[in-house]
């Protein structure tokens, strides 16, 4: 029911997550980015219990292979569980259960890796081309992973169509860079993107606002100074919120 990718950019040392499902609320329930350590896409039948276990083991240093082969170890619905991972050093491991639905797969690049069940014959690998189309850009991670995204969902992402999508990225610091979700969508990685385009001119603004935010201004202004000729709805007409 979701496709999902994981990524660690070399260049900014950021790691991510965008992941797209036909289900409410995957935002909460699949991603999971390590700052500085790695990042893990936990889906199918995703177990918070589980997904916090390959966090804390990413963030000790463990592999990603290694943190799988705990994680099969420990969990007695392994054969229903969907995972893929990014660690610290850019190594990256899979797994897809027996009892995922097809169709289903995932398949591992350099730094990178794709997953997804109940898909169209070609979401995954349209993902997967979606993402390695940008490796030559200087494009953030972010914008990588919503146009991997997109590349899946221009494919028909799953016969079902989608519902929820999620974009999760971190750097070094203990918060993350990026942290959008659509919960509730007949388009959710259309309204990602719109999300992401609206936010990403802020980025700077809000590290800064959350490490020394003494004389920023407010966000819309500083949105005005980045984005000539866009106003906020209180500077154009109040929208009524009822």
């Amino acid at each position: 029911m979701t496709y999902s990718i994981v990524a660690r950019c070399p260049k900014s040392g950021q790691y991510g997550i965008g992941v797209a499902t036909y289900s409410p609320v995957v935002g909460s329930n699949v991603p999971l980015v390590v700052p500085g350590r790695g990042a893990v896409a936990h889906q199918c039948v995703a177990s918070p219990a589980f997904r916090a276990m390959a966090g804390r083991l990413l963030g000790e240093g463990a592999s990603a292979e290694g943190v799988l082969g705990t994680l099969a170890a420990c969990d007695p619905f392994w054969q229903s569980r969907q995972v893929i991972l990014v660690d610290a050093y850019g190594g990256v491991a899979g797994f897809t259960g027996e009892r995922a639905p097809p169709h289903a797969g995932h398949r591992l690049g350099q730094g990178f890796a794709v997953a997804g069940n109940v898909l169209t014959e070609t979401c995954l690998a349209d993902t997967w081309e979606g993402y390695v189309a940008t490796e030559a850009t200087d494009l953030p991670l972010a914008e990588r992973l919503v146009r991997a995204l997109e590349a899946g969902a221009r494919s028909g992402g799953q016969a079902e169509g989608l519902t929820s999508a999620a974009l999760l990225v971190a750097g070094h610091d203990s918060f993350p860079l990026v942290d959008l979700r659509v919960d509730v969508h007949d388009t959710p990685v259309k309204a990602l993107r719109h999300a992401w385009d609206f936010m990403r001119p802020l980025g700077d603004y809000y590290v800064q606002r959350k490490t020394n935010p003494i004389g920023l201004p407010r966000w819309w202004q500083k949105r005005m100074e980045e984005v000539p000729g866009w106003k906020p709805n209180h500077l154009v007409q109040v929208i009524p919120q009822q």
